[in-house]
């Protein structure tokens, strides 16, 4: 497999050899903050990072990457450093007669079980109404190096997705994934049959995620939106998850939202989480959202978390405008106390030249019910400002600050510079 890759990237490097256009993006940021390894020795540290978006187009086929370098350039460094991380890099062939699509390499993955990236292929074949889509690969190496895992059997995911519009106002989906990921072998400290501490070679075996997935959804012309979807655990035997998301738009002012979920915790295979006990969980939340006028949009929310033994509620209500949000939040019941007010904003100055942006929150929390309990609080602000000088190019600084009982007056500086570029030939 590993030399199949490996010659269809060459091919595919060959084919993009003379492209028509390039474009993508190139950032690079500084990030500041201080690191205290005891209660009176800190070190300071400043991390740079740098990042390319690069696509390279001939016809219908792209070369597409995503990679970032980073690493400290104070003179302490942290685990690893340097790190090349390469999170895309994949060839994509499109429209192959007139109903697939093609991607080869590492690529990203997302749906209702599992996200991230993996080094593998992915198929798309549309007509009509109908669409199926497959992928298979290998799970990437630590700190997404290039490079390619050899224990496919112990290392992948597999899985595919069928979906059809052929109904009005309708759209409906199958899918299915298998995941497997062998944890790294570690060493630790146990006792043996005299009591003594030795060391244990613990080696655990691939822990599997095998699930399968129905949605539906249905949108008539903006005014009803419904969606609906339920994952299946074959390993399990059981419902994982029931998911319900409705928006009516009551009057042009007015919108309402309803949601249920149905959980169950996500327990690999044969991990030795599967032995506990444990309660699914039901959550409901009922909203709405007011226009007063072109500027002003009033929103809230209720929600009540049902666990095996207790339940738990939230509040939430704010105000969002066209220079930023106001929000407050109040959770209480068996998930702890909580009181949160949020503030943002920003605007944009001289035709997009300018836009200072500023942020504040604080929150005060306890983790049970108990008016005895302990109470902490914590406090977060941010502000900063984007510069466009040109349209491909800007520049972004932000200072962030965060008290609370672990980071005492916490304050860092992000520097960060963007580039956009798109050259024909």
């Amino acid at each position: 497999m590993k030399n199949l890759l490996t010659l269809l990237l060459i091919v595919g490097f060959s084919a993009v050899m003379l492209p028509q256009s390039i474009n993508g993006r190139f950032s690079s940021s500084l990030y500041s903050f201080e690191r205290y390894d005891s209660t009176s020795v800190s070190d300071n540290y400043v991390r740079a990072y740098q990042m390319l978006n690069l696509n390279v187009n001939q016809g219908n086929v792209s070369l597409r990457t995503y990679l970032n370098y980073e690493g400290n350039i104070s003179s302490i460094k942290m685990l690893n450093d340097p790190v090349f991380r390469f999170y895309n890099l994949y060839l994509e062939v499109r429209d192959l007669f007139d109903l697939a699509t093609i991607k080869l390499g590492r690529q990203p993955i997302f749906n209702s079980v599992v996200g991230g990236v993996y080094d593998g292929i992915n198929v798309d074949l549309q007509k009509s109404a109908y669409k199926f889509n497959a992928y298979y690969g290998g799970d990437v190496p630590a700190y997404e190096g290039l490079q390619i895992k050899h224990q496919w059997d112990q290392d992948f995911i597999f899985g595919g997705k069928f979906t059809t519009v052929a109904v009005q106002n309708f759209q409906m989906s199958l899918s299915y994934v298998d995941k497997n990921f062998k944890p790294q072998d570690y060493w630790a400290t146990r006792l043996d049959a005299n009591l003594n501490p030795i060391q244990v070679l613990i080696s655990n075996n691939s822990l599997q995620y095998q699930f399968a997935s129905a949605e539906v959804n249905y949108d008539l012309k903006s005014k009803l939106n419904l969606f609906s979807r339920l994952d299946y655990d074959f390993n399990f035997n059981r419902t994982s998850k029931v998911e319900f998301d409705g928006d009516y738009q009551a009057t042009d002012k007015l919108k309402l939202n309803a949601y249920y979920n149905y959980r169950a915790p996500m327990i690999s295979y044969n991990s030795i989480f599967s032995v506990f006990d444990y309660g699914n969980s039901q959550e409901f939340e009922v909203g709405a959202d007011y226009i007063l006028n072109n500027v002003f949009t009033i929103t809230g929310r209720y929600g009540d978390v049902i666990y095996q033994d207790d339940n738990s509620q939230r509040v939430t209500v704010g105000l969002n405008t066209n220079y930023g949000s106001l929000s407050y939040r109040k959770t209480f019941g068996y998930a702890g106390e909580l009181d949160a007010i949020s503030c943002y904003a920003a605007y944009t100055f001289f035709n997009g030249f300018l836009t200072p942006s500023a942020g504040v929150s604080y929150t005060k929390y306890r983790l049970s019910t108990d008016p005895l309990a302990p109470t902490n609080d914590l406090t977060a602000a941010l502000a900063g400002f984007n510069i466009r000088p040109w349209r491909a190019v800007s520049f972004d600084l932000q200072g962030q600050y965060m008290d609370n009982k672990i980071y005492r007056n916490d304050f860092r500086m992000f520097l960060k510079l963007n580039y956009w570029f798109n050259t024909n030939f």
